[in-house]
């Protein structure tokens, strides 16, 4: 059974770093595409950051593009989200998700993702 539990969410102060894991069990990691995934009350969830197998390619939205870092760790069979230069605009709770490879391609929509995290809440003030 596939399972995907985050953490490492908290409050910080603007302008810190915070790094989310995502830790992965029930698949091999590498054979999937993942995603971090941020959602607040009357938002769209939005897509942050990807890592798909195919390359090993990452993918940031604008927002957060040059401030975070995705990276995996397939020994731990971990995802990990580095976030540096937070915003009080970053203040979300943070999932993570995957699907298997298919057909040779990752999307970053979050409705095609077919496993999902119990997220984790980052708070950041100004």
């Amino acid at each position: 059974q596939v399972q995907l539990v985050e953490s490492g969410g908290a409050s910080v102060q603007a302008g810190g770093s915070l790094s989310l894991s995502c830790a992965a069990s029930g698949y091999t990691i590498t054979s999937y595409c993942m995603g971090w995934f941020r959602q607040t009350p009357g938002k769209e969830r939005e897509g942050v950051a990807f890592f798909f197998p195919p390359g090993r390619s990452t993918h940031y939205a604008d927002s957060v593009k040059g401030r975070f870092t995705i990276s995996l760790d397939n020994v731990k069979n971990t995802l990990y989200l580095q976030m540096n230069s937070l915003k009080p605009d970053d203040t979300a709770m943070y999932y993570c998700a995957a699907r298997r490879l298919f057909a040779g391609s990752c999307v970053r929509e979050g409705s095609w993702y077919n496993y999902w995290g119990q997220g984790t809440q980052v708070t950041v003030s100004s």
